[in-house]
């Protein structure tokens, strides 16, 4: 049985997952914007990149720290493992989400950085409207169905490319083009570009996630049941270090 990473290094791998995540997203939004000026080519250009780096880093952060890069993901893990008795305890939780946010702020920062633009400029691109919060409802709580659901059916090693996949597709069905995370949306609103959101519009983004989160967590315990409780056959030694969850995330 491997052993778990040292919680400090899991939360510098959420930091820095979640960076590069964001600098994926906020990054080729701008590269996008500067070679065309077609809003459906942008879009798929910023979508594939996504799907690319999304990826990239669940496949490589998973191991480490479960590559959650994403505040709901960590919260709907914890709120499963209350019930199963397995996932991130409160302290992972409480270490997590800062970090994930954190390095959300820092990804933008460096993406602008990247194309010579003001390190912070508070984006100006509107998206206060209530069909784009259901878009965020619908994403995330597909999201976070398809993550617990995979781990449920002992399926998270495919974890990597169907979350990419879902992303990718979430970017094109959804009114809200997917953000589905608190930390990506913060990170956001630091850059003046394609990719930003206005800070006035961040907070009902974070609430339509978190609905999002509640949902996707009601739909795994009507498809799959409420989880097992977990069985040892003898108790972890005080002071054991938590356990990183499977590999799961995103934006």
């Amino acid at each position: 049985m491997s052993v778990p990473a040292p919680l400090p290094r899991r939360v510098a791998a959420e930091a820095f997952g979640t960076a590069a995540l964001v600098a994926v997203v906020v990054g080729s939004g701008v590269q996008a914007a500067e070679l065309s000026g077609d809003n459906g080519v942008r879009l798929l250009a910023n979508s594939l990149a996504t799907v690319l780096g999304l990826g990239a880093l669940i496949a490589l952060l998973g191991p480490v720290s479960g590559a959650h890069i994403n505040p709901v993901i960590t919260l709907a893990t914890w709120a499963e493992g209350r019930v199963g008795g397995r996932g991130p305890g409160r302290r992972q939780v409480a270490a997590y989400v800062p970090a994930q946010i954190a390095g959300a702020v820092g990804g933008a920062v460096l993406a602008n950085a990247m194309f010579d633009l003001p390190p912070v400029a508070w984006s100006t691109q509107d998206r206060f409207a209530w069909q784009l919060w259901l878009g965020e409802v619908v994403a995330t709580a597909g999201l976070v169905t398809l993550v617990i659901g995979l781990a449920r059916v002992g399926r998270a090693s495919l974890a990597p490319a169907v979350v990419a996949a879902f992303i990718g597709a979430a970017y094109w069905f959804t009114s809200s083009t997917s953000f589905a995370n608190p930390a990506v949306t913060v990170g956001r609103a630091f850059t003046d570009t394609f990719a930003g959101i206005a800070p006035a519009s961040v907070a009902p983004f974070v609430a339509a996630q978190l609905v999002g989160a509640a949902v996707g967590l009601a739909l795994v315990a009507a498809l799959f049941g409420r989880p097992a409780p977990a069985h040892t056959d003898a108790a972890a030694p005080r002071g054991a270090a938590e356990p990183a969850t499977s590999p799961v995330s995103v934006p």
